[in-house]
């Protein structure tokens, strides 16, 4: 089979999930002998080219940079690949719907698409009226316009089946079992194993980060909290949060270095999830495949991802009185920890994630 993977800023992984998922997947389809295409956003041309191939690793990479920055530039690279992609052979995977209405160039071609059906990206707090629009309009533009919408939650399957006139397959996301790391990772912050909770995430209100941080700064305590996320001066909220936080808090920005972020999540007493939307977040996953016990925002999207035995919270005195058992020592970490061990086997890992995939693929290839 020949695999085109687009809607992403590119490989290797430095920026989200998807750039993650990518990564491994690439590399899994080219192993199982299928040829792979990558599309890649560039921040600066090359040898002033605005537009070049290139291989990584056995992975064909097509790249495109856009003349403008921000989400209008992200629109400039989208449309770029689709009228790329539709001069080559193969099926196509679509990460993602934000820009789906462009999609309707492959389905012209009668080109067979599968598309991650994401998040309600529509119903996130952060956009304004006209960018909900638009995120609203593309969803139902790509749940349609795709022969097989792919959900990464039982609750975004039933969301798109309402809106989708093909059936949505279920495939969550996945991420690697960490089953250890050097300590000296986390020494280079100041941190020892299993004195400190972490955070990592966008620092933005849905994933209640403010809250997370004037809980854990309401009294003093015997452990730290690190944050990672980037900060942006000028930021209303970013500075809400720094302003909330005491002096056990840590902000050591947004890290991409793989080993670093593992030894972090590994060594942390527990890691603390609070996204209020979405389906299955990739960060709630990899706290999974880590071990940790997790101290989670309560909603139904984090109930099925991470299981019963973890904790969970509905506002900020909740969590209060989980940081206060947790720190104490009260609560049974150890079963948190290992439940989230079964639960990443279970349902989580990449093994699993990626054969449902190139099942997926492969049925589309079969019938084109």
């Amino acid at each position: 089979m020949h695999l085109n993977i687009l809607g992403i800023r590119g490989i290797p992984a430095a920026h989200g999930g998807f750039e993650s998922f990518a990564a491994k997947f690439a590399p899994y389809m080219r192993d199982q002998g299928h040829s792979v295409v990558v599309y890649c956003q560039a921040d600066e041309p090359l040898d002033g080219k605005a537009h070049w191939e290139d291989e990584w690793e056995g992975i064909h990479r097509v790249h495109f940079c856009p003349k403008r920055a921000g989400a209008v530039g992200t629109m400039e690279f989208d449309a770029a690949c689709v009228r790329d992609v539709i001069t080559r052979p193969g099926v196509d995977l679509v990460l993602g719907y934000n820009t789906a209405l462009f999609n309707f160039a492959e389905r012209l071609r009668g080109r067979r698409i599968a598309m991650n059906m994401d998040g309600i990206e529509w119903k996130r707090d952060k956009w304004s009226l006209p960018a909900k629009a638009w995120f609203f309009l593309n969803e139902l533009a790509g749940a349609n316009l795709c022969d097989v919408p792919i959900c990464d939650h039982p609750e975004i399957a039933k969301h798109t089946a309402r809106r989708s006139l093909r059936k949505p397959v279920m495939i969550p996301y996945g991420s690697d079992r960490i089953d250890d790391a050097p300590e000296e990772l986390i020494a280079d912050f100041g941190l020892e194993s299993n004195s400190y909770c972490v955070s990592i995430a966008r620092i933005e209100p849905e994933n209640s980060i403010l809250e997370i941080v004037e809980a854990f700064s309401a009294k003093a305590r015997q452990m730290k909290l690190v944050v990672l996320g980037r900060l942006d001066l000028g930021n209303a909220y970013h500075n809400r949060v720094q302003a909330a936080a005491s002096g056990q808090v840590l902000f050591p920005g947004a890290i991409y270095d793989l080993p670093t972020v593992q030894a972090l999540r590994f060594h942390a007493r527990a890691y603390i999830h609070g996204h209020t939307v979405g389906g299955t977040n990739p960060s709630l996953v990899e706290a999974l495949g880590a071990g940790n016990a997790v101290i989670a925002h309560d909603n139904r999207f984090n109930r099925w991802v991470a299981g019963d035995d973890q904790l969970y919270f509905s506002d900020r005195e909740g969590l209060q009185s989980i940081l206060a058992t947790v720190e104490s020592g009260t609560s049974n970490l150890s079963t948190a920890r290992a439940s989230a061990r079964r639960r990443h086997e279970d349902q989580f890992s990449f093994e699993i994630i990626h054969r449902s995939y190139q099942e997926v693929l492969l049925d589309l290839d079969r019938s084109s």
